[in-house]
């Protein structure tokens, strides 16, 4: 009795001392929460469609961020790894009739493989070099995929797909709950050891190697973790739209997500999350507005060139920055209207 009583104790000395001591904490919990309240409160289907579909770019984006900001490997061909999940799952429920439960988790595994796979010839290629490379095997892929009609659907792709579950609440929370679990997931491996040896190989890649560090195993790594977290939303998306066609592996679908990862920041794994949930629903909402129909593309360029301009490092980044200072002793972050760090005491201004 005394043990169950301890963990509500405990959980709110967590809550209070390590996340809302933070203004971006905070942010992050009162986000969650309203994401797993909200079908509750507010039901309309044309809202959960949408958010459903931000959850799943949303861990499309941070797949990107885990492999370009973190390594610094620049994939501009990152639909590949969402079309395989996508063209995965759907030919294996479509053929054989198998279940979205069984199908999803297949199609993620095969992306991750193929991610890994993608990632053997690019070892040798940087910078610009190894984002032409990576361009191009969507579009092999794509070349496949017309070859073989009968299978694959062709131009029309693969339609009539199952859902994952029956109704709109359960496929928004079946998303919602997934892109939590990744993103977190993802941040978590951002935030370890392997995380640490990432950033390391970004910077220099050479001193890593010097340091006795196995570049190419962990730069494989990363290709195989980001075509794995990639290629479980491309199959998310299949089962939602009910079709996996060519759209999935669309060079625009790759530049997309590029803008998303350094519009948002990259190197934060929250960062592109946060602008999916700003620019996707933006750009819907536009699209349902007659006076700014024709030019909801124009604003969102326009809108991504001031961040870009005025905010280099990314929306989050320059907000964080704003709202959080950190010690310079600890190096822990505190909340900017402090004049102590909150850990050691240090002065901060």
């Amino acid at each position: 009795m005394k043990g169950l009583l301890a963990w509500p104790r405990w959980l709110w000395a967590q809550l209070r001392h390590e996340v809302l001591v933070l203004p971006s904490r905070s942010f992050v919990f009162f986000a969650v929460l309203l994401l797993l309240v909200l079908p509750l409160a507010y039901d309309d289907p044309y809202v959960l469609r949408i958010i459903t579909m931000t959850a799943i770019f949303a861990i499309f984006a941070a797949s990107w961020d885990l492999l370009a900001g973190f390594t610094g490997q620049v994939n501009f061909g990152h639909a590949l790894f969402f079309g395989i999940g996508a063209y995965t799952s759907a030919l294996l429920s479509h053929h054989l009739g198998w279940l979205p439960w069984l199908t999803v988790p297949l199609g993620a595994a095969l992306a991750m493989m193929a991610g890994f796979l993608v990632g053997i010839p690019c070892l040798r290629l940087r910078g610009s070099y190894l984002s032409l490379a990576t361009l191009a095997f969507p579009l092999i892929l794509t070349g496949l995929l017309f070859a073989f009609p009968d299978f694959s659907g062709g131009e029309l792709g693969v339609s009539g797909l199952k859902r994952i579950l029956v109704g709109t609440v359960g496929n928004y929370y079946v998303a919602v709950l997934l892109m939590l679990v990744s993103c977190f997931g993802m941040w978590g491996i951002g935030d370890s050891n392997t995380g640490l040896i990432f950033h390391a190989i970004r910077e220099d890649e050479v001193a890593c190697r010097a340091s006795g560090i196995n570049t190419t195993r962990y730069k494989l790594l990363a290709f195989a973790l980001s075509g794995l977290f990639a290629g479980l939303s491309g199959a998310l998306f299949a089962h939602f739209m009910r079709v996996a066609g060519p759209s999935s592996l669309e060079v625009a679908l790759s530049f997309q997500v590029v803008i998303w990862g350094i519009f948002g920041g990259i190197a934060t794994i929250y960062g592109p999350v946060l602008a999916v949930f700003l620019l996707y629903p933006l750009t819907e909402i536009l699209a349902n507005i007659d006076l700014f129909k024709e030019i909801r593309l124009l604003i969102f360029a326009v809108i991504v060139l001031l961040v870009l301009l005025f905010m280099p490092q990314g929306l989050t980044p320059w907000i964080r920055d704003k709202i959080e200072v950190v010690c310079p002793r600890c190096k822990n972050r505190n909340v900017f209207t402090r004049h102590q760090c909150r850990l050691c005491g240090a002065e901060l201004r």
